[in-house]
């Protein structure tokens, strides 16, 4: 059968120390993409991985790398993600002054690119340039640490994202929606219009992270 949509479990959220393990749950789960968040503690207050991380887990796992900068100077950290093994690279709009630059830099890096958006950032600064992406990026919390809450908002937000997408003959552009999704609220946010869910939280912190994934795939097929 055909998915619904992908399953990307964001990696922040699992032992660090045993990053293989986490990998094979998501394989035995039948997750589909892996989600590498990204932070530098200047555009968001936290620190998490570089490309080195990313080099690392490319070597053990087939699956489809996303990888979510939420970086000042983005387009300093392009390259050696593409390198590194990336698929995807997605950067914030509110942290360039450049976006069609820097999503021409990506996909001359030969990854495909994504632009995301902070809860409170107008839809319509990203409007002009979902044309040139694959992929648009709506957070559904605050970004910069794993656990928040769902805010009840996004899924408006999702629906007039795919409502613009439809409207300007960009269906193949992918609304990704990360931050908060629960097994609880993962349907809603599939029916406003999500094409890929990030979870990160709710799977690796779970007493069976394998059957959590399974049980999302099962909402998403």
């Amino acid at each position: 059968m055909i998915p619904r949509f992908k399953l990307a479990p964001s990696i922040l959220s699992a032992d660090f120390s045993d990053l293989k393990t986490a990998l094979k749950q998501c394989d035995e789960g039948g997750a589909h993409w892996i989600h590498v968040d990204v932070m530098d503690n200047q555009f968001v207050p936290n620190l998490t991985v570089g490309p080195p991380i990313v080099k690392s887990i490319r070597h053990k796992t087939k699956k489809f790398i996303d990888v979510h900068m939420m970086v000042i100077n983005p387009e300093k950290l392009v390259e050696p993600f593409a390198r590194a093994g990336a698929d995807n690279i997605t950067f914030h709009i509110e942290a360039t002054d450049d976006p069609e630059g820097i999503i021409e830099f990506i996909k001359s890096c030969g990854c495909k690119a994504g632009v995301s958006v902070k809860p409170k950032t107008l839809l319509s600064d990203i409007y002009p340039i979902l044309d040139k992406v694959d992929l648009v990026l709506i957070m559904s919390v605050e970004p910069g640490f794993g656990g928040q809450s769902y805010l009840p908002d996004s899924n408006e937000r999702i629906s007039q994202t795919k409502q613009y997408l439809n409207d300007n003959c960009l269906d193949r552009v992918l609304i990704e929606v990360d931050g908060g999704i629960k097994l609880h609220n993962v349907s809603k946010v599939l029916d406003s219009g999500a094409d890929v869910i990030v979870a990160g939280s709710e799977i690796f912190k779970a007493d069976d992270p394998v059957q959590t994934i399974q049980e999302f795939c099962l909402t998403v097929e």
